[in-house]
């Protein structure tokens, strides 16, 4: 069924998508901003903000927004990204308004008491230090600050000890008010759907919000040549490198990213049969890409032995190089397969479709058909990864890694 889009008079974004066949629906606030529009010193304050509307928001407490959602059988939950913020909930068809009702209030009638201020500021600290005992997790942020150091994309989403001590419900309040403004929220909803029910409930909950867009956050710059060494000692050395990827619109976006399929995205890739099938050299080993909005990364993360570290390094940058060089038809074909599937199953699901109904809009401003994402996969040639793959490894690299200090490759 067709996805339709809406704006209010104020510009909030309303965005439904109705398929057959289900039961039930996702729906969602999507916030235009993230841990990257944080205020400087206050790091950590936009994932803290996600934790604190739980704790109380309208006329419920947080036992009182966990019954309300579990009553009916249905989950609510958000998350914080660098670059936006969302609150949603799965729930039967009939349960939209309630879905809807809580959503508002923890955008926009959150408590935020002092007392619960501080007992969350520890639920915080002991999910960052659960993080950083977690290699292959604290890796990313590590790799992050390296490719873009002294900038807010840089630091953590979690924050640090420092930053979380240092937020007030002052800071949480202003936050909401600055950075949940209509032009800059996309209220998106996907499965068994009223789509004029939706809307009545958009005007009710958000039509009196007076119009305005969040701040822009300041552009990012990739800088390569960096690294980052964390030498606590676990069992395998972790190790990230990444180079300059580009931005959501970028004309090479496609191509990278079958780039990356290629090189380390599967079982069949280069990275995956030549260090882990072929030598033995890692068991965890892929690539990836991430983009924001004027930039992003190539990326490789890889586990090894610490005997075997420095050489799964240096085979992992040279098999990057040879696909940059002579990714064959063959390779190329593979990866145009895995990323039509991927796509295309993801949206099978009303919480897929929703996520990405929402980020279409707020990468492209407009709802884009898969068949047309489909037909930009299918358009990039074998010259295009290549070359996209090769201007990222050539604009520089940084380096991150976890688990001891690594020994000389033979």
């Amino acid at each position: 069924m067709t996805a339709r889009l809406h704006r209010l008079a104020n510009g909030l974004t309303v965005a439904v998508e109705p398929m057959a066949g289900v039961e039930t629906l996702a729906v969602g606030l999507y916030a235009d901003a993230g841990a990257r529009s944080e205020p400087a010193g206050l790091s950590g304050l936009a994932h803290l903000v996600e934790h604190m509307v739980f704790k109380g928001a309208g006329g419920r407490d947080a036992r009182g927004i966990a019954e309300a959602i579990e009553d009916v059988g249905g989950s609510i939950n958000a998350w914080t990204a660098r670059d936006h913020t969302v609150f949603h909930a799965r729930l039967l068809a009939g349960d939209l308004a309630l879905g809807v009702d809580i959503i508002a209030d923890l955008a926009r009638a959150p408590r935020f008491a002092e007392d619960e201020l501080e007992r969350e500021k520890g639920v915080v600290l002991a999910e960052l230090g659960e993080a950083r005992d977690t290699p292959d997790d604290i890796i990313f942020d590590h790799l992050q600050i390296t490719a873009f150091p002294g900038q807010p994309l840089g630091l953590p989403v979690l924050g640090d000890e420092a930053s979380i001590a240092a937020v007030t419900t002052a800071d949480l309040r202003g936050w909401t008010e600055t950075q949940y403004r209509p032009e800059g929220l996309v209220l998106a909803a996907a499965g068994k759907i009223d789509e004029d029910a939706l809307l009545r409930l958009a005007e009710a909950r958000f039509g009196d919000l007076a119009p305005g867009a969040p701040e822009r956050p300041a552009p990012a710059s990739f800088t390569g040549g960096g690294a980052h060494q964390d030498a606590r000692r676990f069992d395998q050395v972790h190790l990230a490198l990444a180079w300059p990827g580009v931005g959501h619109t970028d004309a090479d976006q496609h191509a990278l990213s079958l780039f990356a399929q290629a090189a380390g995205g599967g079982m069949s890739s280069r990275l995956f049969q030549e260090l882990r099938e072929a030598r033995g050299l890692a068991y965890s080993i892929y690539s990836w890409v991430q983009s924001f909005a004027e930039t992003g990364l190539l990326g490789v993360y890889l586990a090894a032995a610490k005997a075997d570290a420095s050489r799964a390094l240096a085979l992992a940058r040279e098999t990057m190089a040879a696909v940059a060089d002579g990714l064959t038809p063959e390779e190329l074909d593979r990866a145009r397969a895995q990323s039509r599937a991927g796509l295309l199953m993801g949206l099978e699901s009303v919480q897929g479709r929703c996520d990405h109904l929402a980020r279409q809009i707020q990468i492209h401003g407009r709802i884009v058909p898969a068949t047309e994402t489909v037909a930009q996969i299918d358009a990039v040639t074998l010259d295009q990864a290549r070359a996209a793959g090769r201007r990222a490894l050539d604009g520089g690299e940084v380096l991150a890694t976890v688990g001891g200090r690594l020994a000389k490759a033979a």
